[in-house]
C-alpha cells in the first residue's frame, strides 16, 4: 500500500467507532455485541452491559465460551460457536490450557478437549452442580489432565480445562441458590471433529473492538498470535492508528472514517464487552487508571462518556435498594450527573433493584 493510500486516524475516532458498533447508542434492540457474547464476570454484570445498550438477555443462554469465561451467547448461534471456539489444532488447544497443574496432560492438546467434552456428555444428562459434575468427569478423563487439589481435598480436572470444555461437552450455566448448577443445552449438537469460521470470530473481534492487531485478537481467544495469523481473514484493510499498524475489515472503512463521538452517557459494568479490548492503553492512556479499572480482583465499573473512560463506579446491595457510588476521574458537568442519575436506574432495573441512591466520592 503506498503512502498516498495510507489510512491514518487517532484513537478518538477508533474509540467513537467501538462506541458505534457495541450499539451503546441504543439504536437496536439486538446488538452486535452479541456476536462475540457479553462476558457475566461478576454474575449479573452481562444483564446491565446489556441494558446499556437497551437490550435484553431473552433468547440468551449462559455458557462457558472464550477462555472458558461465562458469556451469555444466542441460542441459536452456538452449534456455530462451538465449532469457530474448537481448538485450530494441538498448538493452540495446548496454549489455551498451558497450566502447571497439568504438566503432562496439556501436550494432549485437542485429544484433552475432546476427552473433557464427552465426559460432560456423559455425566451431564440432567441439572446437576458444579462439584458433582467435576468429580464425575474428573474420574473419566486421563488422569493426566487431574491434579490433586489440596484447597479441595481431592484430584480433580485442571479448572481452565474444565470450563473451557463446557461449551463442546453441550451444557449450558444456570444458578441454584448461590449455587452454580450445570444442564444440558436443550438441542445439543455432535462434540465438533475440527474447527470451523474461526476467522469469523477474529473477523468479529475486529469490527467490535478494531482496529487491531492478532497479538490483540489471541489475547481476547487465549491462545498464541501464530494461531490467529493461521486464520487471519483476508477481507482486511491496514488502518494505522497513532503510527501502530493494525487491521480492520475492508467494510467497516466508510464507519471508521465517519465515526464521530456522540453525546451520550452510559455505566458500563466489569467486564462489559467495551472493556474487552486487548489494546487497553489506547482506551485508558493513564496507566494508574488502567490499573485500577482492570483490577484482576473485584475491579469497578467505567463511567463512559461520549467516547471516553469518565471515571469508575461501584454499586453495593442493601436490601431492594442499590447504592451507586461514581468516583469522576475529572469534573462532570450538570448535564453528565443528570444522566447518570438516569443510568444509574438502569443500572438498578437490570439488577432487580427497587431502588436506587446516587453518589458521587
Amino acid at each position: 500500500m503506498s503512502s498516498a493510500h495510507r489510512i491514518e486516524v487517532g484513537r478518538e475516532q477508533v474509540l467513537a467507532h467501538r462506541v458505534a458498533a457495541h450499539g451503546l447508542d441504543r439504536s437496536s434492540l439486538a446488538p452486535q455485541v452479541l456476536d462475540l457474547g457479553v462476558q457475566d464476570t461478576p454474575k449479573g454484570s452481562a444483564r446491565a452491559a446489556l441494558a446499556a445498550r437497551g437490550a435484553s438477555a431473552d433468547g440468551l443462554d449462559l455458557v462457558w465460551s472464550f477462555r472458558g469465561a461465562p458469556h451469555l451467547h444466542r441460542r441459536t448461534d452456538l452449534p456455530a460457536l462451538a465449532t469457530a471456539l474448537w481448538p485450530v489444532d494441538d498448538t493452540d488447544a495446548t496454549a489455551r490450557i498451558n497450566t502447571a497443574v497439568i504438566k503432562e496432560g496439556r501436550r494432549l492438546g485437542i485429544g484433552a478437549f475432546r476427552a473433557t467434552a464427552e465426559a460432560f456428555r456423559e455425566v451431564v444428562t440432567a441439572p446437576m452442580l458444579k462439584g458433582e459434575v467435576s468429580t464425575a468427569v474428573s474420574r473419566l478423563v486421563p488422569v493426566s489432565l487431574t491434579f490433586w487439589c489440596d484447597a479441595c481435598g481431592a484430584q480433580h480436572i485442571s479448572g481452565l480445562l474444565f470450563q473451557q470444555a463446557g461449551l463442546f461437552g453441550g451444557i449450558r450455566v444456570d444458578a441454584a441458590g448461590g449455587r452454580t448448577l450445570l444442564a444440558p443445552l436443550e438441542q445439543r449438537f455432535p462434540v465438533p471433529s475440527t474447527a470451523a469460521g474461526t476467522d469469523g470470530l477474529v473477523r468479529a473481534y475486529l469490527r467490535l473492538l478494531g482496529p487491531a492487531t492478532p497479538a490483540d485478537v489471541a489475547k481476547f481467544l487465549g491462545t498464541k498470535p501464530t494461531v490467529v495469523k493461521a486464520v487471519w481473514p483476508q477481507d482486511l484493510a491496514e488502518v494505522w492508528v497513532d503510527g501502530d499498524k493494525t487491521w480492520l475489515p475492508a467494510s467497516e472503512l466508510d464507519a471508521l472514517r465517519a465515526a464521530k463521538s456522540l453525546d451520550l452517557v452510559r455505566l458500563l459494568p466489569p467486564g462489559d464487552p467495551f472493556l474487552q479490548a486487548r489494546d487497553r492503553g489506547r482506551l485508558v492512556p493513564d496507566k494508574d487508571r488502567a490499573k485500577e479499572i482492570w483490577r484482576a480482583i473485584g475491579g469497578p465499573g467505567a463511567v463512559l462518556v461520549g467516547s471516553e473512560i469518565a471515571g469508575t463506579w461501584r454499586a453495593r446491595a442493601a436490601g431492594a435498594e442499590l447504592d451507586l457510588t461514581v468516583t469522576p476521574f475529572g469534573p462532570l458537568s450538570a448535564a453528565v450527573r443528570r444522566a447518570l442519575e438516569a443510568e444509574a436506574g438502569t443500572v438498578a432495573s437490570a439488577r432487580g433493584a427497587a431502588e436506587v441512591r446516587l453518589h458521587f466520592a
